[in-house]
């Protein structure tokens, strides 16, 4: 009997596999260059340097999401504003891509470019909302948007849809932000932002951070802020450096259990004659 046929379709299976592999492979490198691109787009978007004044501690942690295309569009930033005050603000912009990414870059840009024009943060995050709306994009962000004056040691913030803040002071006192915030940005038109003043005492911390540090499969959110609210409150008492605590609080987004990215932003305050 002829074998012939049978080695025709046995050659035709090994071409037809080879060919599957080939795909698999091209379309994994595709991936692997997005995931690339998304994270190369967030870390040329991040500061490179945090503002520097007397009395004012700053410190942040951030972490890429590095598995499939889950990156996203973590950031945070810190900046002096004319007046002097120090602008801080950390947010998420939904969805894991390069466009959240990108986009991402238009709400820092935005709302940096806003706070030069005015610093009052409930207007910052409400003129930043009506600019992304004009863009026409289909995503939105979260964000806190904060206004520090380090020598008076106030804080003034608006929310947009973002998750709260965590407090501590050196006499052992710690805390979850209790604002009453506005709606994520690029939602809809003509929102307020209520803006709230915080005082933040010699030794004391303020921690900032997004969602990927706090909250996964593994770990309710609020079970996430009790576990930095602990660790603000531990850090304050014993005088730990904000940098010390930024990294401690990092590590923390290892229980989570899904791999998100992960930003922080820890802002801490001497007393009135410490040099910066």
């Amino acid at each position: 009997m002829s074998r012939t046929g049978t080695t025709d379709d046995g050659d035709e299976l090994l071409t037809r596999l080879g060919a599957l592999t080939a795909q698999a492979r091209a379309h994994a490198e595709m991936q692997r260059s997005r995931v690339e691109l998304a994270i190369a787009l967030q870390r040329g978007m991040l500061p490179r340097d945090l503002p520097v004044a007397r009395r004012l501690h700053l410190a942040v942690r951030y972490t890429p999401a590095c598995q499939g295309l889950n990156v996203g569009g973590d950031w945070y930033d810190a900046f002096t504003l004319g007046d002097g005050r120090i602008g801080l603000a950390i947010g998420d912009v939904q969805g894991h891509n390069i466009e959240a990414a990108a986009f991402m870059g238009q709400v820092r840009a935005g709302l940096r470019a806003l706070a030069s024009v005015t610093s009052e943060p409930g207007e910052v995050l409400a003129r930043t909302n009506d600019l992304l709306l004009s863009l026409g994009s289909d995503l939105f962000a979260t964000c806190t948007f904060m206004r520090l004056d380090p020598c008076a040691g106030v804080l003034e913030s608006a929310r947009a849809g973002h998750l709260p803040c965590i407090w501590a002071t050196a006499d052992g006192k710690s805390g979850v932000t209790e604002d009453e915030g506005g709606p994520p940005l690029g939602v809809q038109a003509g929102m307020p932002y209520p803006v709230t003043r915080y005082e933040l005492t010699t030794g004391g911390v303020f921690v900032l951070l997004t969602d990927g540090v706090v909250e996964g499969p593994s770990m309710r959110l609020e079970e996430g802020l009790d576990q930095v609210t602990r660790l603000a409150g531990i850090a304050a008492v014993a005088g730990m450096d904000v940098d010390a605590l930024a990294a401690a609080v990092i590590k923390g987004a290892e229980r989570v259990g899904h791999d998100d990215d992960a930003a922080v932003l820890v802002v801490g305050l001497d007393g009135p004659d410490a040099q910066p």
